[in-house]
């Protein structure tokens, strides 16, 4: 769908914004209203106060819905079903093992957040952190505390990378907008990413996990369980009639599980890889072997091939196909609420995007006479906080700031530094109209109140943390 012409001026549309944003606080926070409820509800009495036409108000409820749902849905179901089955076979105990053996439990959040640096390059926030979800938690169990200690540095490695290095779409549809040179951009993006999920996110989680406790939640993996993370059923179960364990009695090797979890970020390098060079004019990526493996590289098709590797190799081997079949399909059941209140919270963000909110900061903020760096962050962070979702925010500001650039003459390592400082704005403030805040906050367990003291934040800190050393670099090149 296009965005309505707006009715209102820009101030009364970022007023009628606000409100519902405080409205849907106030449902959740004070009245207690359930999340799924509230957020279906406010964008039905937000598209209205709008100015909607009656008759189109349900296909604009089902813009963000459908559009999150789609994407979401079948990425958390492979997620759980592949993180259950590593957990119960003991994988995810291993990875965990070996990463303490390696770096020692002082530094397990930063092997893991190194760790997600790593797998993040290729892999989008979403799918990043579904795969990494069991070996967050299992740490998290082992050595107590506060899941923030554990579960930020990793999700915010993911959202760093997502966000600011190539070759992710939105770094790099603005690269293209802006006239850039994406390789530039890359080269540029991938050290600033580091350095301010360093700043913005490793240190910072140390401060919020000291002040802020987060229970290791068990919303995705069911009830709660011993020191080595089985229920109670399935430590009867484990110990079986005979005293031997029927699941997971011979943990996988170190090696098997890695190369499990390398699956899918080598197939979804295939489709970042082959769109990158695609836009670059290189290749056609869309016939013969280069539109194959994007297909496989798909994240929906990566995950299942993962899921049914994961079945045949760890599943398979420690118990009938009956019981790897069950265990799948009772990871599905805590996840609804988790895959409905991510969409709704897309149906809000799509409600504000088409109300017209952000042509309408678009054309009052195309002049602001600072220098364009500054102009970039602002842009991109006002869009942000108006509308929620990052990538519009991104490439609606890029779109903004193409002429001005286009003008300016600038050179690629500029357009490079303008990208972060686009991808910055894009990142802070993360709140209830964005869709990734209802995952995060779903997957870790945390209420609406915790995960805006924490993740909004830590989300905040790092935006800001790239735009500084953007704007530092900016004035010596």
């Amino acid at each position: 769908m296009e965005a309505i012409e707006p009715v209102y001026g820009t101030a009364t549309l970022l007023l009628i914004a606000a409100g519902a944003v405080a409205l849907l606080l106030f449902l959740i926070m004070k009245v207690k209203l359930h999340a799924f409820v509230s957020l279906v509800g406010v964008s039905v009495v937000t598209a209205l106060v709008v100015g909607f036409p009656l008759a189109d108000v349900p296909d604009v409820l089902m813009f963000g819905f459908a559009d999150t749902i789609g994407s979401v849905a079948l990425l958390v179901a492979f997620g759980v079903m592949l993180g259950r089955l590593l957990e119960l076979t003991g994988g995810a105990q291993v990875l965990a093992d070996t990463l303490i053996s390696r770096f020692g439990e002082r530094r397990a959040p930063l092997a893991l957040g190194v760790a997600a640096l790593c797998f993040g390059f290729p892999i989008f926030f979403d799918a990043g952190l579904v795969v990494f979800l069991p070996i967050i938690l299992t740490v998290a169990r082992r050595f107590g505390g506060s899941l923030l200690f554990y579960a930020l540095p990793a999700a915010g490695a993911f959202a760093a990378m997502h966000a600011i290095v190539p070759p992710h779409p939105g770094p790099v549809a603005a690269t293209e907008q802006l006239g850039g040179d994406i390789g530039v951009t890359l080269l540029m993006g991938l050290p600033i990413a580091v350095a301010a999920w360093y700043v913005g996110v490793y240190l910072v989680s140390r401060f919020l996990g000291a002040r802020v406790d987060v229970p290791v939640a068990n919303v995705v993996f069911g009830e709660a369980r011993d020191a080595h993370g089985r229920t109670g059923a399935e430590q009867q179960e484990q110990g079986g009639q005979d005293g031997k364990p029927q699941l997971g009695q011979a943990p996988p090797a170190f090696g098997t599980v890695l190369s499990l979890l390398l699956i899918p970020l080598v197939l979804i390098s295939f489709s970042t890889v082959l769109d990158t060079l695609d836009a670059a004019g290189v290749l056609d990526a869309g016939s013969g072997l280069p539109a194959f493996l994007g297909l496989l590289g798909s994240t929906t098709v990566a995950l299942l091939i993962t899921v049914v590797v994961a079945v045949l190799v760890l599943g398979r081997p420690r118990t009938s196909m009956e019981r790897v079949r069950r265990i799948v399909d009772e990871a599905l059941g805590p996840i609804c609420s988790i895959i409905l209140i991510t969409a709704a919270g897309g149906m809000f963000g799509g409600v504000l995007e088409l109300s017209g909110i952000g042509d309408a900061l678009s054309s009052s903020l195309s002049d602001l006479g600072f220098s364009l760096i500054l102009q970039a962050f602002i842009i991109s962070t006002l869009l942000r906080v108006a509308q929620g979702s990052a990538t519009v925010a991104l490439t609606t500001s890029a779109g903004l700031l193409a002429g001005a650039v286009g003008q300016a003459d600038l050179g690629s390592a500029q357009i490079a530094l303008l990208v972060v400082a686009i991808a910055a704005g894009a990142t802070v403030l993360s709140h209830v109209n964005d869709s990734g805040f209802w995952l995060v906050s779903r997957f870790f367990g945390m209420d609406e109140k915790t995960t805006l003291k924490t993740w909004t934040v830590m989300e905040t800190t790092l935006g800001l943390s790239a735009f500084l050393i953007a704007l530092g670099l900016w004035a010596v090149v």
